[in-house]
């Protein structure tokens, strides 16, 4: 790195993307870009005072499934009994296709474990109970473990507690801290920016997106005004108010209507209902009101947000950084290089994309191993197609992302006839000519962001000191 971009990179109010900073921008093209992006952010603004939901709605538990009252609880005693005992004989198991004896035999004859938990939070602290735990289980327990209970109160008293899970905050909370220590210590400020960002996004997905569907309103429409709403929190926060993350915005948005069109058509053409599960039935049954066609759709929009803003982000940056090295380039000299770099990012991601929807329904397909069931069959039995929709719409949107936002950025950047006071900042400070001029290329309201152009014209002060009119 050049040590005039060093020196820019260290200077306390830069806000440019982690690329580089970003080159200001006339103040008319800002404006354009402001005519644009402002009413759509208002939009968004507007889309979620209206449907905010004040909250999830009242629910009594139905103690089904996931919908059950938890508390804390301690295992304090285990010890080992014989299985006839207390009435946990192993059911035999049939033999395997291969004639080879049925798996787990070598468990058979040996001891069961009784554990002793205690309840420890709760109106019902400090009641015991016992439960029993095969050879064959996964999961067994030692003295002194923490798990989790389900309370099922009109059941009889023996019965009220049963241990649905293992406590596992501690380990969970350490590998938080282990990743947001990584992210500050590699990102520093960014890192910092990120994880607020991140922050802010967890609270609109768990006080407006989940409590407004929850409340009865459309999923699409939650899923796209809390979408967009995550998008501008995200992109803004960690990339600073910029002409550069105003076009990746636009990139994700065009990127994001397409998502939502696809996915909408073939939801509907390959008639999936989206009920292809034990938990989204139970959501069905306590929320009869709720249109699961259409949480579908919004799932598939949302899980597609953050592979987006990637994308755009880095396709928008590489095109102000080709613009950069050479000033003299036109949109499509910048497109077509851009694009280089852009077809090994959509290689990357669709891979990735595909093999984390997979890895998730690995089970899935390995019960379709089993059954041998052919391929066709296969992916076209709902529970599959549901996933091969959502991910190829997915992959069909980022995709489109690249083109898409590596045309605009090349577009901005090569219409932009930058006015001399702006353009004699940008030389000095490639030059390294001062401190004071040399951040003014990445920060927000001087180097294109929106802010300058919502306030109208302005003087400001030009490195030597003195006012120049912009």
């Amino acid at each position: 790195m050049p040590p005039h971009e060093s020196h820019r990179h260290s200077a306390p109010h830069s806000h440019g993307h982690g690329h580089g900073p970003a080159a200001p921008v006339s103040r008319h093209l800002r404006k354009v870009i402001a005519a644009v992006l402002i009413p759509f952010a208002a939009a968004v603004a507007v889309g979620l005072l209206v449907l905010w939901p004040g909250g999830a709605p009242p629910h009594k538990p139905s103690g089904v499934g996931f919908d059950q009252p938890t508390e804390r609880a301690r295992v304090t005693e285990v010890a080992e009994v014989n299985c006839a005992d207390v009435h946990a004989e192993q059911q035999p198991q049939p033999p395997s296709p291969g004639g080879q004896p049925p798996t787990g035999g070598a468990d058979k004859g040996k001891p069961c474990q009784q554990a002793t938990i205690e309840v420890t939070t709760g109106e019902n602290a400090g009641r015991t109970f016992k439960t029993v735990v095969t050879p064959d289980a996964l999961r067994h327990y030692t003295t002194g473990q923490d798990v989790v209970v389900a309370y099922s109160p009109k059941a009889p008293k023996e019965l009220q507690y049963a241990v649905s899970d293992v406590d596992r905050s501690l380990p969970m909370w350490v590998l938080a801290a282990i990743f947001a220590l990584a992210v500050v210590l590699v990102g520093r400020l960014r890192g910092v920016l990120a994880l607020v960002a991140l922050a802010a996004s967890f609270v609109v997905l768990t006080l407006f997106i989940l409590p407004a569907i929850l409340q009865g309103s459309n999923p699409l429409v939650v899923a796209v005004v809390g979408g967009s709403a995550i998008m501008l929190i995200a992109l803004y926060l960690c990339h600073g108010l910029t002409a550069r993350t105003s076009v990746a915005v636009l990139g994700t948005l065009a990127s994001l209507l397409l998502i939502g069109l696809l996915g909408s058509v073939f939801i509907n053409w390959a008639l999936l209902t989206g009920n292809t599960d034990d938990t989204t039935g139970l959501v069905h049954g306590l929320f009869p009101d709720i249109e699961i066609r259409g949480l579908l759709l919004a799932g598939i929009i949302i899980g597609s947000l953050g592979v987006l803003d990637d994308v755009t982000v880095t396709q928008t940056a590489a095109v102000w950084e080709l613009k950069e090295a050479d000033p003299s380039a036109g949109w499509r000299k910048l497109y077509g290089a851009a694009m280089r770099i852009g077809r090994d990012h959509i290689a990357s991601v669709v891979n990735t994309l595909v093999l984390a929807y997979a890895g998730a329904a690995l089970p899935l397909l390995l019960l379709f191993s089993i059954a041998q069931s052919s391929v066709g069959t296969v992916a076209t039995s709902e529970v599959v197609a549901e996933e091969i929709v959502r991910t190829l719409v997915g992959s069909i949107g980022l995709v489109a992302a690249v083109p898409l936002t590596t045309l605009l950025a090349a577009l901005v950047v090569s219409a932009d006839r930058r006015e001399p006071g702006l353009a004699e900042v940008a030389d000095m400070s490639a030059e390294g000519e001062g401190s004071g001029v040399g951040t003014h290329t990445g920060e927000p309201i001087a180097a294109g962001g929106l802010a300058d152009a919502m306030a109208g014209p302005k003087r400001r002060r030009g490195g030597h000191g003195r006012r120049r009119k912009r």
